[in-house]
């Protein structure tokens, strides 16, 4: 179930009124939950940012730096995550103009004109299946709700344990948000991902604000278990919600924005940590002209998956790729055909 929340007179991302998808999702808004979403979701004066030599709309909110110990206390924590709105998408214009065959083998994935909300191309776009990591988006936008990126995080014993894709983390280190960031989009570092559920709040506590936030992104049937995507029973995402994810992040995290978009870095070595080599999983990055991130992922259950933006002038389009042998030549076709299409 899909909840989107349009407050002003003409959004981009709201369900056009002739989607028949469209309306169920309209009934379901008047549910209580529908009314509970509303009444926690507080838009904030919108901003705007040049990110990356790209144009960016964001939000201009407050970020609560949490120290560790004050995380870890028994107390209960008053988080103020970044207020959002949900975004939906509309179906309409595909209704009309049915793509050609574009040879794609992902069992699941959509397309999204994210200027336009349009969706552009969809395949089996509500079926929950295992996101692998591209759960960490978010991940990380939790963890900015959490801290800011000068924060500094203790590498926890088990956060440096986590397989497979790894950082290169060692227990007790003491390693920056930013950095960690770094590590959990370009080597995918699972150790990153849960040094951030570990050290900024209790792990428990961290998994159940990534729940919400998906809540508060109008999505109601995922179930986020881990901050890695490893997969995990009930852990689930579909390729529409994984798409709403990533046009939040892109709307509300621009921060993130240079960081999925970084090919490599150099991180130095500190007195509290050593020096690490990261380089981008994403291919996209390397070979498709205006890619910039977002995010990939491979697990057994998910098979490979990629969320894939990328920018042409003033037009971004963000294709979604879930179970897949060749992922990216997927994303590299959805994203040709996208521009392809009229803005």
């Amino acid at each position: 179930m899909r909840i989107g929340i349009a407050l002003n007179p003409n959004p981009p991302f709201v369900s056009a009124p002739g989607d028949g998808r469209n309306r169920g999702r309209r009934r379901r808004r008047r549910d209580l939950l529908a009314l509970a979403l509303i009444s926690i979701t507080v838009l904030l004066g919108a901003g705007c940012g040049v990110v990356g030599g790209h144009f960016w709309l964001g939000v201009r909110a407050p970020v609560v730096h949490l120290s560790r110990t004050a995380a870890h206390s028994n107390e209960v924590l008053s988080t103020a995550t970044r207020p959002i709105r949900p975004l939906a998408f509309s179906s309409s214009w595909l209704a009309s103009h049915p793509p050609p065959d574009l040879g794609i083998a992902a069992t699941e994935g959509i397309e999204v004109d994210l200027d336009s909300g349009r969706v552009l191309w969809e395949r089996a776009p509500d079926v929950q299946r295992a996101p692998a990591s591209l759960t960490k988006m978010v991940t990380a936008m939790v963890a900015l709700d959490l801290a800011s990126m000068g924060t500094e995080v203790t590498v926890s014993a088990l956060a440096a344990q986590e397989p497979p894709d790894l950082m290169g983390l060692s227990a007790g280190e003491v390693v920056s948000v930013r950095d960690l960031m770094y590590g959990m989009f370009l080597d995918s570092g699972n150790d990153a991902a849960e040094a951030l559920a570990d050290g900024l709040v209790m792990h428990d506590r961290f998994i159940a604000l990534m729940n919400a936030k998906a809540r508060a992104m109008g999505l109601l049937d995922l179930r986020f278990m881990n901050p890695t995507g490893l997969d995990q029973p009930g852990h689930q995402a579909s390729a529409y919600d994984l798409a709403v994810i990533a046009a939040s992040l892109v709307t509300y995290y621009p921060e993130l924005l240079p960081i999925a978009d970084t090919r490599q870095i150099s991180i130095p070595a500190t007195a509290s940590h050593k020096a690490y080599q990261a380089y981008s999983l994403d291919k996209m990055l390397w070979s498709y002209p205006g890619a910039v991130g977002l995010k990939t992922g491979f697990t057994d259950a998910a098979g490979g998956c990629v969320a894939s933006l990328a920018v042409r002038g003033k037009r971004r389009i963000l294709a979604v790729v879930m179970n897949s042998d060749v992922f990216f030549t997927d994303a590299g076709k959805l994203l040709d055909y996208g521009f392809s299409t009229p803005a």
